[in-house]
């Protein structure tokens, strides 16, 4: 039985920038990633996506991610780049690998995936959200009889021609998706719990790392990073989201009270149909990995920074602001990766040998 001092669970951004780190430490480190290949959850995005800061912007630790002399980089230059860095640094990885469950032994833990099984004396887990996206429980939705498709699951906008298309949620996947689609169908409506808010068309998405440093920066000091203005949710204005609103589409209605078998009913009386509903309501932390340690509660583990509070040996990377400000974000994961590395290599050292 071969025991690697640290096994990482998923094989993307977040993934990556920890073994980057962790090789600095001559620790043994074997990367278990779901995917047939490397690219992480980008590889499922939609035809159309592109970041929306330019490459400098969007690079994990080391190695900047090389332009493609477009303004943003597309889906698929994100994902030749992810597989790029894994090549460039050597990392170990096993793929395609579906952890299932992570049990903690005496000194260590056995990480499955059916009936296979790896041993570590740390786990790591770095699974992002993609595969447990997330459908509000709203009325009605079971009785809906047209099309639903989450934003995970959209590709382009060619499934929706001529259709009466609801959009529902408020962040940037939505304000995107409803761009083009808009473009193809006989009607859309863009539904969201509150106003969306539009950041100047002459800042990207830049402005949204330099507020979530800001919020860092209060943490270590010991501020409440709730004072700090600005949100993390504002749309980017990318120019397919300028057109939409040169067309007049880019206007949003507050969500509807209920669904119909043919469409939705608003709490003023006003009903609507609809052939489809595109879900951009975003997505909870892919954990179910982690249900047989007993740790999760409401699609989370407690954490203090990266560090499970609850299971000595384990830490969630990547995951959003709980561990850590713009930790989900390509650019953003680097310094809970730097903090996590030195935090393993610590414990690592700390641990009596058995």
């Amino acid at each position: 039985m071969t025991l690697y001092d640290v096994i990482i669970v998923g094989g993307g951004q977040a993934a990556l920038s920890v073994a980057y780190f962790l090789r600095r430490t001559n620790r043994s480190v074997l990367i278990l990633d779901a995917e047939d290949a490397g690219g992480g959850a980008w590889q499922h995005g939609w035809d159309s996506l592109r970041l929306f800061s330019p490459a400098n912007w969007s690079s994990i630790a080391g190695w900047p991610m090389p332009s493609s002399g477009e303004q943003y980089p597309s889906r698929d230059q994100v994902v030749s780049y992810l597989r790029q860095y894994e090549a460039r640094y050597n990392l170990a990885v096993q793929r395609p690998v579906l952890v299932t469950a992570v049990e903690r032994r005496d000194h260590d833990f056995a990480v499955k995936a059916g009936d296979r099984s790896w041993h570590a004396r740390v786990v790591v887990s770095a699974t992002g959200t993609w595969r447990n996206p997330f459908i509000p429980e709203l009325e009605g939705r079971s009785a809906f009889g047209g099309l639903q498709v989450h934003s995970a699951h959209y590709i382009s906008p060619s499934a929706f021609q001529g259709l009466r298309v609801m959009v529902v949620g408020g962040g940037n996947s939505g304000a995107q998706i409803l761009a083009e689609v808009s473009q193809v169908a006989a009607s859309t409506t863009w539904a969201t719990l509150s106003p969306p808010a539009f950041l100047a068309d002459d800042v990207d998405g830049r402005v949204l790392f330099e507020r979530a440093t800001a919020r860092w920066q209060a943490i270590q000091e010991g501020r409440d990073p709730t004072d700090l203005p600005g949100g993390f949710g504002d749309v980017v204005m990318v120019p397919p989201v300028v057109e939409a609103r040169a067309r007049g589409v880019l206007h949003a209605v507050e969500t509807f009270e209920t669904l119909t078998a043919e469409g939705a009913l608003w709490a003023d009386g006003t009903s609507r149909t609809y052939d489809a509903i595109l879900w951009c309501t975003g997505f909870r932390p892919a954990l179910q990995h982690l249900e047989s340690l007993g740790v999760v509660a409401d699609s989370k583990v407690t954490v203090d920074g990266t560090r499970a509070c609850d299971v000595p040996g384990l830490w969630l990377v990547g995951y959003g602001e709980w561990t850590g400000p713009a930790s989900a974000t390509l650019i953003g994961v680097m310094r809970t990766a730097r903090s996590t590395a030195t935090e393993i290599d610590q414990y690592l050292t700390a641990q009596v040998p058995a």
